[in-house]
């Protein structure tokens, strides 16, 4: 396979790899298991171009991949247990692959988690290098006393993973925390990113510099996790749809109204962006939204249609949980979608699960638009999208308009940052890289 010529050179790459009789210690972002179960294994498949060409290529493979939070961030304690545990995605896997993964043991502190591997995973290396296994999957990172603390665990954490290794792959786009198992471990053995971290790089580049016009759809359920990011975004486009608490917050803040569930501090905030789009027009309005009285269901009697030509100052409205499908036939909003060459999407753009209209409409509009490099960022936003629209979805996955991110908050942080290369795991990769460049010379 090649090397994306877009990337970055300081960026070392698996195709620059002697994999050949090498143990290869993975790191991929496979937090896909929601109380035991895997509800969606998009973000494995995507990985599995990776694992085909270390084994291909002749190394052996460790697996690993945090899920869920199973540490408690006032305690410290770490949980362990079936909710957090990799064995769902093993199994997955292993049928998938016909391949024979092994989770070695390792001692659990009921309180602490695991604060090293024991003499079982040492057993298994020793098997998967004589060709006893087909791979090893280490239990859940976050498992691990050592991955999100500092100090000695840390520490001893990032030696003892470099220790199993001879080559480290990171292919966890989704992951952008500078934890050991994406970032200290860089420090020790060579490192490469996979070529689902390479896609994502490539990919990311063409939302930082879009072709234009560029449209962005973007939503959230809180406005102070979203401000950063939602200001670089308004820089980049040329147009941009806002969604959930980001467009009621908005509305308030332009029409001096009130929308039950928004609080005060998120209205302030907004009012910098409609002072700001005053001057560059830039955000399309969704003219008709979906008031509702109540949030726990969507009952007839109880929700209606509100167009913003209603709305007076000083007026007070109950929840908006959607907006109205009619919205993205209003001739301002449609040509903008028809006329971009890139669009970015994460957003759902209603209250799920009841309230999906919205969010279905703009996915079939945007589809529309049979030129435009269409991109989704997010977990949240590619489910709606496979849930709402099935048929659309399986008919453009392979699709050269379309791409779908596997890590939404990766994607968000990097936009923020105008790089995808001040990424701290990422960054981290292109230092050793440098490091082993110096010791060569």
């Amino acid at each position: 396979m090649h090397v994306d010529n877009t990337l970055d050179k300081r960026l070392p790459v698996i195709q620059e790899a002697d994999l050949n009789g090498k143990v290869v210690l993975i790191r991929f972002d496979h937090n896909v298991v929601k109380k035991g179960t895997i509800k969606d294994p998009f973000r494995i498949d995507k990985t599995l171009g990776t694992l085909y060409h270390i084994v291909d290529r002749g190394g052996r493979p460790i697996l690993m991949t945090h899920v869920g939070r199973p540490k408690d961030k006032k305690t410290g304690r770490i949980t362990c247990g079936p909710d957090t545990s990799v064995e769902p995605i093993v199994e997955y896997l292993s049928r998938k692959l016909n391949i024979d993964f092994h989770i070695p043991e390792c001692e659990i502190d009921p309180e602490l988690g695991i604060s090293g591997l024991g003499n079982s995973v040492y057993r298994a290396i020793g098997d998967l290098k004589d060709r006893k296994l087909g791979g090893i999957y280490l239990p859940n990172t976050r498992w691990f006393r050592g991955e999100e603390e500092d100090g000695f665990f840390r520490d001893n954490f990032a030696v003892l993973l470099s220790d199993l290794a001879d080559i480290y792959v990171n292919d966890a786009f989704g992951s952008w925390q500078p934890h050991v198992s994406t970032y200290d471990i860089t420090k020790f053995i060579p490192s490469y990113a996979g070529f689902l971290m390479q896609n994502e790089i490539a990919n990311l580049n063409k939302v930082i510099k879009a072709d234009r016009p560029f449209l962005a759809v973007i939503a959230g359920s809180k406005y102070d996790t979203k401000i950063g990011p939602l200001y670089s975004i308004y820089d980049k486009a040329d147009h941009l749809i806002l969604g959930g608490v980001l467009y009621n917050a908005y509305l308030c803040a332009k029409y001096g109204i009130s929308i039950k569930g928004i609080a005060d501090e998120d209205i302030a905030a907004a009012k910098e962006l409609v002072k700001k789009d005053r001057e560059h027009k830039k955000i399309l309005e969704m003219p008709y939204v979906v008031e509702s009285d109540i949030l726990e269901a969507k009952e007839e009697g109880k929700y209606r249609t509100v167009s913003l030509d209603e709305f007076k100052e000083g007026n007070s409205y109950g929840y908006m949980l959607d907006i109205d499908p009619r919205s993205f036939s209003e001739k301002k909003v449609s040509d903008a979608i028809l006329n971009a060459r890139t669009i970015f999407v994460n957003a759902v753009m209603g209250f799920t699960p009841n309230y999906s209209e919205g969010s279905r409409a703009l996915d079939e509009t945007l589809d529309r638009n049979k030129t435009a490099l269409k991109m989704y960022g997010g977990g949240d936003t590619l489910q709606e999208f496979k849930n709402l629209c099935p048929g659309l979805y399986l008919s453009v996955l392979d699709s050269s308009h379309y791409y779908f991110f596997t890590g939404g908050g990766t994607v968000l942080k990097a936009i923020e940052q105008d790089s995808p290369y001040g990424l701290q795991p990422v960054r981290a990769l292109m230092e050793n890289k440098e490091r082993s460049g110096k010791s060569i010379l």
